[in-house]
């Protein structure tokens, strides 16, 4: 008899360390600690900030930001929630870690410096693998398993920039798909948007919804800095999440929000040229199918004609390239159909 032993049981201890005691009431600041040895310091550690409140028994809500270092909205939220929140006011627990690739966050950029990983691209992790795996396999195994709602903050870094949405997943689980719905409702950002990722394997998103979470997500700007607006809807979203979740009492904060649906691949443009972008249009602006949406300048001569893409589908242009050059293969926008 052959005796089959799956590789997940038999995966060795995380060799992270938490500071912690998630199951202790009050609010504790502390740090998840993952050894790393290098040039500057032999017995060093990567020490990623954490804060968990809790109070009696209740739901638990994991906040995180900086799964791409360079994405800020979510950070300033996460670190001004974990410098007001009162312990009394709540019921259940919060979890909050405002730079999930630490590395990268301290860096600026969207991976590690350390081993170029993409945080959002590892998952389920490793505890034997790189650092970035490693952390994904502690959320994995450790985190998410604590979690009831998750709330990933995202925005579009230095070379994406988004209308400030909060968004749900098409679900094979109907009713799981039901409960993110309506925390994304609840989010209220100025737009609600049903995502087609562009590639969803190995995401944390696929990871917290694979065990039956209630995860909902972020595109709040972009161009790699954050501005009051869109730090104000980061900072409305997690109070109204909060209290949808029951944690906290009060009603929503309800302002109009756009409803927005991602149907296919047509929502996407991608360049096929590498030079300098004209967009043609603005966030936010209706479109329709053949509309001229951008145009790519070459750059390696004068009086070469620019080359053109057009919309594919009617609706409303809803991301866009940030920098202004662009390469061959590169996002170049994406357009969501209001519902």
């Amino acid at each position: 008899m052959i005796l089959f032993i799956s590789p997940y049981f038999s995966m060795k201890k995380n060799p992270i360390s938490s500071s912690v005691d998630f199951e202790k009431d009050g609010v504790q600041h502390g740090f998840l600690k993952l050894p790393h040895s290098h040039d500057e310091s032999a017995w060093g550690s990567i020490v990623i900030p954490i804060t968990v409140a809790k109070n009696g028994v209740g739901p638990t809500i994991l906040f995180t930001g900086a799964n791409h270092g360079d994405e800020y909205e979510g950070p300033v939220a996460l670190f001004d929630l974990a410098n007001k929140i009162q312990v009394n006011n709540i019921s259940g627990r919060i979890i909050i870690i405002p730079g999930m690739n630490y590395p990268a966050f301290q860096a600026g950029k969207r991976t590690s410096p350390i081993d170029g990983g993409n945080m959002n691209r590892v998952f389920p992790g490793n505890p034997e693998g790189t650092f970035t795996e490693k952390i994904a396999d502690y959320f994995n195994r450790t985190l998410l398993p604590l979690s009831d709602y998750v709330v990933d903050f995202h925005s579009g870094g230095k070379t994406l920039d988004f209308l400030p949405f909060c968004c749900a997943h098409e679900l094979e689980d109907k009713e799981q798909q039901k409960q993110c719905v309506a925390a994304m409702k609840a989010f209220n950002a100025p737009y609600s948007i049903m995502l087609l990722e562009i590639d969803s394997v190995n995401m944390y998103d696929t990871a917290a919804e694979n065990m039956g979470k209630v995860f909902i997500s972020t595109e709040l700007g972009g161009g790699g800095s954050t501005t009051a607006y869109t730090v104000e809807i980061a900072k409305k979203g997690i109070r109204n999440i909060l209290r949808h979740a029951g944690i906290i009492k009060g009603d929503l904060e309800v302002d109009k929000t756009i409803n927005l649906d991602m149907p296919d691949d047509n929502c996407y443009i991608f360049s096929e040229s590498t030079g300098l972008v004209e967009h043609c249009v603005n966030l936010g602006d209706k479109v329709k199918a053949g509309q001229l949406i951008a145009k790519v300048h070459n750059i390696e001569q004068t009086g070469a004609l620019p080359d053109e893409y057009h919309a594919k589908i009617d609706g409303v242009f809803t991301g866009k390239h940030f920098p202004g050059l662009i390469g061959n293969g590169d996002f170049l926008g994406v357009i969501a159909v209001p519902v």
